[in-house]
């Protein structure tokens, strides 16, 4: 089979982002015809969305970039029902002013990949509480209802495999893929949306939203017209590991600058497994492939330079340009040989040594008591990594390049080398 020729299908099949595609060649064909409006929903669990969403993220930039309408769909309805897919046990509920809080926080998450405007390439942001809070059930029943089966939503992954695991199934989840169909629906006939993208695990709610689309879109009108509906989805990401992407020991990889420090997001980013660097080099940096493949192709000690430009690349995107480069500078002065002593004020302290004492040699706190209280507030590093025991020991085995770095704060660092 030739390769599509659209720009946007082309350039996101070659940087690895497409898993699944409703009709490959018609989708293609639209693409080529015209600017097309596409979205992805978000639901309200949190007050910013994480690296787990970054795939979403990019690939409705790269639409953007390509010449059509990207849609930020906000789920201030379906976040009140809660999406079982992936779930082995539902939602904690939230309540209404948790939903609003998390909105907020989920919206500023797109600051710097969108472009945000009424033209018909410029990117809309919406929340589905519009027109789900203001549905009526049974009339709901009656019109959207009747077009789905109940025993093909029993063959949906989303319930399927909660019921293979023998974990209950509320009456409350199993209409969530009626309402994310029904989504599909309103976008269209509100704003001509002809194409839903998302996970792979939404791959039977993208495809029953795609197949109410072409049974209702006619009804009630609306921007664009006629019952084009296509659904795609992105791979489920792991890392080299196994691990999930954006996982880590401390937590989740979390966008907004109050969750997670830009350094720190850097810091993620130059700690990717050797096996991920090619892959993520085109799923999250805008450079060109043949740069791509070139920085994937390093091996041995130069896999690390490729490392760094991935997590600068990365973190411009995210942060902006500045706030990349001193991440990077930081990392620099605090690591690079030959530069790490000149850079950072040290001490020398016999090794193996609690945290806490190191603190005080180093005069980063006025007693323990205060590392202490620092380290259960989180504000405590062992080169680069939370320290949530005060009196977790430094050992030689965290020594790099003969030195173990101590951060308080995003500021304040100094290095412990053996007495």
């Amino acid at each position: 089979m030739s390769g599509p020729e659209s720009e946007f299908l082309r350039a996101a099949e070659e940087r690895g982002y497409i898993h699944q595609v409703t009709d490959r060649a018609a989708l293609d064909a639209r693409l080529r015809a015209g600017p097309v409006a596409a979205y992805i929903g978000f639901d309200c669990t949190a007050d910013s969305l994480h690296v787990g969403h970054l795939v979403s993220i990019m690939m409705l930039r790269l639409f953007q970039r390509s010449g059509h309408r990207p849609v930020v769909l906000i789920g201030g309805g379906t976040t009140k029902i809660g999406d079982p897919s992936g779930k082995d046990e539902a939602r904690q509920l939230l309540t209404e002013a948790g939903i609003e809080a998390n909105k907020a926080g989920i919206r500023r998450s797109f600051d710097n990949f969108l472009r945000f405007g009424e033209g018909e390439r410029d990117a809309l942001m919406l929340d589905n509480a519009e027109w789900l809070d203001e549905l009526r059930y049974i009339p709901f029943l009656r019109e959207v209802g009747r077009h789905f089966s109940v025993n093909r939503m029993l063959t949906m992954d989303s319930v399927r495999l909660r019921l293979e695991r023998d974990q209950p199934l509320s009456f409350l989840e199993f209409n969530y893929m009626l309402l994310q169909s029904y989504d599909f629906l309103e976008l269209h006939r509100r704003h001509g949306v002809a194409l839903q993208m998302g996970g792979s695990d939404q791959w039977g709610n993208i495809i029953m939203g795609a197949d109410l689309v072409r049974r209702m879109g006619g009804a009630g009108g609306g921007a664009g017209g006629g019952t084009e509906a296509f659904g795609l989805t992105t791979p489920l990401l792991t890392t080299a590991s196994g691990a999930k992407m954006g996982k880590t020991a401390a937590g989740a990889v979390w966008l907004n600058p109050d969750r997670l420090a830009p350094y720190d997001y850097w810091q993620f980013w130059r700690n990717t497994e050797d096996g991920d660097v090619a892959r993520f080099l085109g799923l999250f940096t805008e450079l060109p492939m043949e740069e791509v493949r070139r920085l994937g192709a390093l091996g041995g000690a130069e896999i690390n330079e490729a490392k760094k430009v991935l997590a600068t690349e990365a973190t411009a995107l995210l942060h902006g340009r500045a706030a990349a480069e001193a991440a990077a500078e930081t990392a620099r002065l605090a690591f690079e040989q030959g530069q790490a002593a000149a850079s950072l004020p040290g001490i020398a302290h016999a090794l193996p040594a609690p945290v806490i004492d190191l603190l005080a040699a180093a005069g980063l706190v006025a007693s323990k008591g205060e590392a202490r209280r620092l380290v259960a507030q989180n504000g405590v590093r062992l080169n680069d990594a939370p320290v949530t025991d005060p009196l977790q020991a430094v050992t030689a085995a965290d020594l790099r390049d003969g030195a173990a770095k101590l951060s308080l704060g995003r500021k304040r660092h100094v290095l412990v080398r053996p007495a």
